[in-house]
């Protein structure tokens, strides 16, 4: 074979190699992790997102993937619990490379762990956790890889009052909130927006976790003269608080955050749990085509009990959760985190959700999805949640879009 020839065979031979690397990298999944509690008293919650991201991972993967490529969840039970997040966060860096992780239900699991993705750069999309604080833990460095599509705190505190205080004209307000960072950090939230209204608790109580009697927190506050009871906290607390009230033979309104629609409050609360009403980002009807298409598909592959989504809240904010990534993996052409982050900051084409239709949802120094104009009031009744006002299930056919100059919400200190 002459020198010609012999290079030819190695130009050719190694144009092949490289191109069927090529065609290997190009075929191999974009790892997305999934973080949430699915087992314990949080799992409504975690388990309603999982399955909403799931939905929207097998819609996108049918589609064709993303990038020519098929998404790969890597999912882990994190079980409400900080220590086991922040484990879960360093393997899904260092042992599975996910491009991105989807998730956290609670507030102090978050925060406890999503400093490793900041400090690998992969971005986090935090689709249910609502601490004020999420999104700004960073904001003392150049860049911020911590995103939300969920109404934040700062937001429904606010909600929680305006209800109470200025629509249903309750005087005397009590507080009652779990001892974990979650609770902590919206009982300071609701003493803010109280006082912006000139109002101040006439009694402000703690709880733990698992605790299953309220008997002396309420006792406090029926003394106290209360006419209202605003909750921060989690299902089966909240359950034991509306539980609580019937023993004593006291009923006064419970107005709380989102929570308060998850199943395991609902089912344990049972009658005394109607009437309740808490902020909402998405109400279990039909009232677009996206939403009916979601609910339909929802209710075929998971088959919930009572045709009922456990969270429904958690389930829609996750599978957006995963539309949003997935378009800016698009946008990017890339899996690399410095890129998604970028293209998320600024996403050209809107993407057709089940809460909202996001329009440019991110900037550089605003990593929140959801503003004050787009939750409404739900309320319990019949052991579902429904629209609290006529008003609001009559206009939710007209999609809320995100309003940076939306009042209501309280400034978050940075």
């Amino acid at each position: 074979m002459n020198t010609a020839a012999q290079t030819f065979r190695v130009a050719f031979t190694t144009l092949a190699l490289a191109s069927a690397l090529s065609l290997a990298h190009a075929a191999e999944p974009i790892k997305i992790g999934v973080s949430g509690p699915f087992t314990g008293g949080s799992s409504s919650m975690g388990v309603s997102m999982r399955d909403g991201v799931r939905l929207a991972t097998d819609e996108i993967n049918k589609a064709g993937g993303v990038l020519g490529r098929q998404i790969q969840l890597v999912e882990r039970d994190d079980e409400a619990k900080n220590e086991r997040g922040v484990q879960i966060a360093q393997e899904m860096i260092s042992k599975e490379k996910v491009a991105a992780t989807v998730g956290y239900i609670n507030t102090g699991v978050a925060l406890a762990s999503q400093r490793f993705y900041q400090e690998a750069r992969i971005p986090v999309m935090n689709n249910v956790a609502t601490g004020s604080l999420v999104t700004h833990q960073f904001d003392d460095q150049p860049e911020n890889y911590i995103f939300r599509n969920a109404a934040h705190d700062s937001i429904q505190a606010p909600m929680i009052v305006e209800e109470a205080v200025a629509r249903r004209g309750f005087k005397k307000v009590a507080i009652l909130a779990d001892s974990t960072n979650y609770g902590q950090l919206g009982r300071s939230d609701l003493e803010k927006a109280l006082e912006l209204k000139g109002i101040k608790a006439v009694a402000v109580e703690k709880f733990n976790i698992k605790d299953v009697d309220m008997t002396p927190q309420l006792l406090k506050a029926k003394e106290a003269g209360a006419d209202v009871v605003l909750t921060y906290a989690i299902g089966p607390e909240l359950a034991q608080i509306a539980n609580g009230m019937t023993k004593l033979g006291w009923k006064v309104p419970m107005i709380g955050s989102w929570t308060l629609s998850m199943a395991n409050f609902i089912d344990n609360a049972g009658p005394g749990g109607e009437g309740a009403r808490m902020p909402q980002t998405f109400i279990q009807e039909p009232t677009t085509p996206k939403r009916q298409s979601f609910i339909i598909s929802y209710l075929k592959t998971f088959n919930p009990k009572n045709a009922r989504i456990d969270s429904p809240v958690s389930a829609a904010q996750g599978y957006d959760s995963v539309y949003l990534l997935a378009a800016a993996i698009k946008q990017a052409g890339s899996t690399d985190g410095p890129k998604i982050k970028a293209a998320l900051e600024d996403l050209k084409t809107p993407v057709d959700g089940v809460v909202t239709t996001y329009n440019k949802p991110f900037t550089a120094k605003d990593h929140e999805a959801i503003t004050a104009n787009i939750p409404v009031f739900g309320e319990v009744k019949g052991q579902r949640v429904v629209y609290a006002y006529e008003g609001d299930f009559k206009k939710a056919s007209d999609v809320r879009v995100k309003d940076v100059n939306a009042k209501g919400a309280l400034v978050v200190k940075k």
